[in-house]
């Protein structure tokens, strides 16, 4: 449809040319070098993945632990229950490829829940989201620098600071592009997974252990009876190696374009990642009917059984021990996008929206850092600590997001959409029975503090919703607005400060002569002396405006500053308070320069009618 210039009609016979954007085209470039610094789907793997693939060294030792309830020989279970747990991984990545493809924007179990299951859900499982993020990164630093505790003697009393020093090192990581710290973490990924999977295939090729390490189990008393309770608590403790499945589905714009495919990608090869590493340490743990022993993990006991103690058995124990800390940066990738949803959605201060160029969300970067930090501290980087609330907010989410894909079947049919919805509602069974046995399980171990968190981040949610929905109605957002209009009976006084005579006055001065009807230049009498001089170089300059100098009892220049502006305001005069500034070439010299600036304009906002404004001349 064009329009004729002269007449105003138009022609709809003839359509618009597609516009050829040039690859000059300076947003175009900056599309392309945003592009740049996404993430591929092997970058993904890395990082986005290593909460889920890191995993493997806790979950079967979980359901080892569990099993040993009923007697050491019912460890022979712990095969069939991990094959159990696998499947449910295969239907949790099937459902969350669809959740990329439905939600491209990102969000995972909020995103549904918002679109699906109403804002009470929503804000449950933007909870339960910020919970599992912030305690995947506290869970994975204090398991990590554990278990280099284990290896390393002396890193044992030292903890805290160990875990404190890379949570700064991948903050900052982070900070710099999340696909700078996708190549830093591709390495250590790699081996990581050539690890697990020597360590399975070289195990699997011994009939017996090469070394046993750790302390001798002895007996193991007989506290449960093995039957379907004890299936259920030993299924729920090991899907404790499900959780970061979500993380990609979270993260969805952190992808290339396009970046829905990529992200499918990724989500399919974690699934077969981690699936494969599951069952073959299933295998492996009933090959060699390994038993919890003391001051060992079942891991470091497989790779024993495999290489036995010499420099293979470090390296590929220090490898496990470096993933389980870089792990931490899962949440990292996925939780500032998660918390710049809540901001659009007036849920969080909007600040955690804004992006930079690279793309990072930088203040949820920064936040999640600090709040992780705070954790550590308060739980003084033990793992035993954390656990119990670990991975509750995980399945929490999971049944949010199977229970809404289920809605999301039904309400809109698409190709093959009786089973989609079949297969989701089983995955929603089973997250959701193990979200209850592993709460009920875990309560008096400091589960029921999420009775606490969920309830007061929900509050939080809800009030800053409010907040901004009634800031919005005050400022006619969405609705009736009426049309700018002036009063031509109101004059236009701009008051300029002055501290001296320079081009940057001389430019406040001219604007001010632009903007208003009336300029009065003013001069704060801080001391006399430079009072007078100012006075005197004003009458040799003789700029055609007469200086006012405001005396200043107290020595303060906001105080007859805001005294004089409150005076001139009244119904005939619109007064604005325009102050010169000096913009630096460098960030780093913003703090050699206008200090009193900020608290002048604060203050004239505050407690006067008058318009603060500022003006700018850049120096090099």
């Amino acid at each position: 449809m064009i329009a004729d210039g002269k007449s105003g009609k138009t022609d709809e016979s003839e359509p618009l040319p597609p516009r050829v954007v040039p690859v000059s085209d300076p947003h175009v470039r900056r599309m392309q070098r945003g592009d740049a610094f996404r993430l591929t789907a092997l970058g993904g793997v890395a990082a986005l993945s290593l909460d889920a693939l890191s995993s493997v060294a806790y979950g079967p030792e979980a359901i080892v632990g569990a099993l040993t309830a009923a007697g050491g020989a019912a460890v022979r279970f712990t095969l069939p229950i991990t094959i159990a747990i696998t499947v449910l991984l295969l239907v949790l990545v099937v459902s969350y490829r669809q959740v990329i493809a439905v939600y491209p924007d990102g969000g995972g179990s909020y995103a549904v829940a918002k679109t699906r299951l109403g804002r009470p859900v929503s804000l449950l499982a933007a909870a339960g989201l910020v919970v599992d993020y912030v305690l995947t990164v506290a869970v994975s630093l204090a398991a990590g620098a554990a278990s280099l505790g284990s290896v390393f003697p002396f890193v044992a009393s030292h903890l805290l600071s160990c875990t404190l020093i890379a949570l700064a090192v991948i903050m900052v990581l982070n900070l710099v592009g999340i696909a700078e710290s996708a190549k830093v973490l591709m390495l250590p990924a790699a081996l990581f997974i050539a690890s697990v999977v020597a360590i399975i295939v070289v195990g699997l090729a011994r009939s017996q252990p090469v070394a046993l390490i750790g302390t001798a189990p002895g007996d193991f008393p007989v506290t449960e009876s093995l039957g379907a309770l004890l299936f259920l608590k030993a299924f729920a403790a090991g899907s404790s190696s499900l959780t970061g499945v979500e993380a990609i589905a979270n993260s969805v714009p952190a992808f290339r374009a396009p970046a829905v495919k990529r992200a499918q990608r990724t989500e399919m090869m974690l699934g077969i990642l981690l699936g494969a590493m599951l069952i073959g340490l299933g295998v492996l743990i009933r090959h060699h009917h390994v038993l919890p022993r003391g001051q060992v993990t079942v891991l470091s006991q497989l790779s024993a059984a495999a290489f036995g103690t010499g420099w293979l058995f470090y390296a590929t124990n220090l490898v496990i021990t470096l993933v389980l800390g870089l792990a931490a940066n899962t949440s990292f990738g996925g939780l500032p996008v998660l918390l710049s949803l809540l901001a659009k959605d007036h849920r969080l201060p909007h600040l955690f929206a804004l992006r930079a160029e690279r793309p990072v969300y930088r203040y949820g970067v920064v936040a999640l850092a600090l709040v992780a930090a705070l954790v550590l501290i308060l739980s003084d980087a033990h793992t035993d600590r954390l656990l119990p609330l670990y991975a509750i907010g995980v399945f929490v989410g999971f049944t949010i997001s199977q229970t809404g894909l289920v809605r999301h079947w039904i309400t809109d049919h698409g190709p093959g959409w009786a089973w989609k919805m079949l297969l989701n509602g089983f995955g929603a069974i089973l997250t959701a029975v193990a979200a209850v046995v592993f709460f009920v399980g875990k309560f008096t171990e400091g589960a029921w503090l999420l009775l606490v968190i969920v309830p007061a981040l929900i509050l939080l949610f809800a009030r800053i919703e409010r907040y901004y929905l009634r800031i919005g109605a005050q400022l006619g957002f969405g609705g009736e607005v009426p049309r700018p209009h002036s009063d031509s009976r109101r004059r236009v006084v701009v008051v300029v400060p002055v501290t001296a005579v320079s081009k940057l006055t001389e430019k406040a001065l001219s604007a001010a002569l632009r903007m208003g009807d009336e300029v009065r230049p003013i001069a704060i009498a801080i001391d006399p002396r430079g009072a007078k001089r100012l006075s005197a170089d004003w009458e040799r300059w003789n700029p055609g405006l007469e200086l006012q100098v405001l005396p200043s009892p107290h020595r303060s220049m906001v105080d007859p500053i805001v005294g004089y502006t409150r005076e001139l305001c009244g119904p005939d005069r619109q007064v604005v308070v325009l102050l010169p500034r000096i913009e630096p070439r460098h960030a780093r010299d913003q703090l050699l320069h206008n200090q009193r600036v900020p608290v002048i304009l604060a203050a004239v906002e505050a407690h006067t009618d008058a318009i603060a404004a500022t003006i700018s001349i850049e120096v090099h």
